[in-house]
């Protein structure tokens, strides 16, 4: 059993990102996601196309302007 979540349209106008928690796979006809992060593996397989998609797109963080963060 893994905790599940879906998100609460009942909560306050104020609040953001509000969540229903269950065990379910199915609550109130919405199917649920899963509130555990994804595994982390040091070994990334993927990690060189990742990179190769960011620079070709120019998504790098040494491709941005302005990325200036003072007293370091």
């Amino acid at each position: 059993m893994h905790l599940m979540y879906v998100p609460d349209a009942n909560g306050n106008a104020g609040a953001k990102n509000l969540r229903r928690y269950t065990l379910k796979k199915v609550i109130d006809g919405q199917v649920t996601k899963s509130a555990h992060p994804a595994r982390f593996s040091p070994d990334d397989k993927w990690s060189h196309h990742r990179n190769a998609l960011r620079k070709r797109f120019g998504l790098l963080l040494t491709q941005k302007k302005g990325l200036y963060v003072e007293g370091q």
